[in-house]
Formats: C-alpha cells, sequence, structure tokens
C-alpha cells in the first residue's frame, strides 16, 4: 500500500504565488514584482534553471508515483483497457453499457494520433476538472468527471504525469453506439447546467482531517457515488440519496449495486471499521466471500493500492454517513 498526499492546496491565480515552476524549476515568481525588478526576478529566474536538473528530475518521479496510485485507485485501466480482449493498457475500446446505449473508452495512451500525447496539462486539468475536450466539445457524464472535477491540480497533473509513461498505442477510439438525442453533445451544456456542480473539493471545517482525506478519496479520487447513487431519468445524480446505491437493471452494467450509508436493515451499519478497511484492501467481506463484478475490479490493483492510512480515511468518512431512512 502507498501514501498519496493528504494536502488540499488553495488553488491560487499565477500572480498570487510566491513560488512557481519554470521548466520543472521552483522560482521566485517573477510576476508578483513590476517593472525592473521584475524583469530582474525573471531573468534571475531563468539563468538558475540549470542547477534545478537533479531536483526537477525527482520531483518529476514524485509526480509520476503519485499519478500511478491515482491511475490505480480511479480504476482508470478498469475502463479505458478492453480487458475481454485482452487490450494494451489505456488504449479504450472497453464498451460501458448505459441505459442511454453503449459508450466506448477512449484511447488515454500518449499517442499523439489516437490518444492524449498532444494534450497540455491545461487541457487535461480541463477536461477533468469541466468536462471539455482539448477541441471544446462537452464530455458525456459516463467519464466521471462530475466526481474527478473535486481533485486538485496536483493530483489531476500527477495522474497525467503517469499515463504519459504508458506505452502509445496507435489505436482508433470506437464511435459510441447511442441513440439521438442522448449523442449530441452540445446537450451536454444544458446537461451540465442542471446537475453538475464543478470543484475543487473543498474540506469541511467541521470535520476532521481524517475525514476530509476520505471524502475526497472517496467523492473524488475512487468517485464512488457515480456508482452507489442512484440516477435520474437523465442520468444526473440524486444527491438527496447520497451512496444509497441503485436497484438492478438501473447501476452500471445494469447490475444493483448496494447502499453504503449506515441504514438499518441495509447498508453496512454492521461492518465495523476494521471490515470496511478489510474489503477496500483485499475485497473480503465480514462473511469471508470476497467482492466480484463490477467491486473486483475497484478493489483489484484499485483501492487495494491505497495506504492503510487512507483506507482509515475513506472508512472513516463512510461510517460518518448517517442514515436517510
Amino acid at each position: 500500500m502507498r501514501q498519496l498526499s493528504q494536502d488540499f492546496p488553495h488553488e491560487k491565480t499565477e500572480e498570487e504565488e510566491e513560488i512557481v515552476l519554470i521548466n520543472g524549476c521552483a522560482v521566485l515568481n517573477p510576476w508578483r514584482f513590476n517593472g525592473v525588478l521584475g524583469a530582474a526576478a525573471a531573468a534571475l529566474c531563468f539563468w538558475v534553471l540549470p542547477v534545478c536538473g537533479q531536483e526537477s528530475g525527482q520531483n518529476a518521479a514524485d509526480a509520476v508515483a503519485k499519478g500511478k496510485i491515482l491511475f490505480e485507485a480511479g480504476g482508470c485501466a478498469n475502463c479505458h483497457t478492453d480487458r475481454k480482449a485482452k487490450g494494451p493498457l489505456g488504449a479504450g475500446g472497453a464498451a460501458l453499457k448505459t441505459p442511454f446505449g453503449n459508450f466506448f473508452a477512449p484511447n488515454i495512451t500518449p499517442d499523439k494520433a489516437h490518444g492524449i500525447g498532444t494534450w497540455t496539462d491545461a487541457q487535461f486539468v480541463r477536461a477533468m476538472r469541466d468536462g471539455v475536450a482539448p477541441d471544446g466539445s462537452h464530455y458525456f457524464p459516463v467519464f466521471p468527471y462530475t466526481s474527478f472535477t473535486n481533485m486538485t491540480d496536483a493530483d489531476i497533473k500527477a495522474l497525467k504525469a503517469f499515463i504519459f509513461t504508458l506505452q502509445p498505442v496507435a489505436r482508433p477510439n470506437k464511435p459510441h453506439d447511442v441513440g439521438f438525442p442522448f449523442n449530441v453533445r452540445f446537450g451536454q451544456f444544458f446537461w451540465k447546467l442542471m446537475y453538475f456542480e464543478r470543484g475543487p473539493y473543498k474540506p469541511d471545517p467541521a470535520k476532521s482531517a481524517e475525514w476530509n482525506r476520505g471524502a475526497y478519496l472517496a467523492r473524488a479520487v475512487a468517485h464512488c457515488g457515480e456508482c452507489h447513487t442512484p440516477r435520474n431519468a437523465l442520468g444526473g445524480l440524486d444527491g438527496s440519496r447520497w451512496f444509497t446505491g441503485a436497484k438492478k437493471g438501473e447501476g452500471p452494467e445494469g447490475e444493483g449495486v448496494p447502499n453504503i450509508r449506515s441504514e438499518q436493515g441495509e447498508g453496512i451499519h454492521k461492518w465495523s471499521s476494521e471490515q470496511i478497511e478489510t474489503y477496500l484492501g483485499s475485497g473480503e467481506d465480514p462473511d469471508g466471500d470476497y467482492a466480484g463484478s463490477l467491486m473486483f475490479d475497484v478493489i483489484d490493483k484499485g483501492t487495494e493500492m491505497l495506504s492503510e492510512s487512507d483506507l482509515k480515511a475513506i472508512t472513516a468518512y463512510l461510517k460518518d454517513l448517517p442514515p436517510l431512512r
């Protein structure tokens, strides 16, 4: 198990930052100064860059290592790899069955023709934060940007850093098999007005650091709500029934999804904290059975890769959710 950063940084503008990265090096922000002083500061920044190479390389390695955990905990491989056809990692092609039709996950390898190899950091952040592609089109919410929007910029960029270490695969994307009007991307603009709340995650000052860490991991990175929260007829998440599960035929792939709140008679109110941590870390439930189907994919090389402290944090968040009925 490995540890993700526990920082929830305030998102500052370039002008507000005292220290910025220029070509991978942490330097004094020249934009905070005016006139001759600003020019001198900028010149100094670029003059000292050659001595930053070793530290920059270490920072890049750290970002890739962090991004790998995010990639795994976020289940990126599960959607973007056609495992049934034993397809290459991240090359897309896996079918995602929904009530609106079949969507096919795109190629996210760093291939420049068919993947995301030409994407800038800003374009990747915009896709994750706003659900908007580099060409300005809107993504369908089958891509859970509705949860990823809550990730910090630093985590999103670390995720991209790892993805760009994958083997590029020249595999064209499959067109979605979705009928009108649900295949109209422009319609997603209006869908967002009704159902999309832009991030990043804002910690609850009334809760502990552990609780906020768990909320961030569950709501953003692992995007648990995308499966464990019911949806309405237009595919919007019903926030009033957060984490209460979905009936068979209404969940992903048409499967039923359990309630993971502390409801009497259902949910996980009888599960101890240790049992929840064990389940997320190994897939073993309190009865000695193991997670199957879609949840197996979530845990296998997914949540099982998180550190013990992160599993405890998710558990603290889940155990604190009150029953809704």
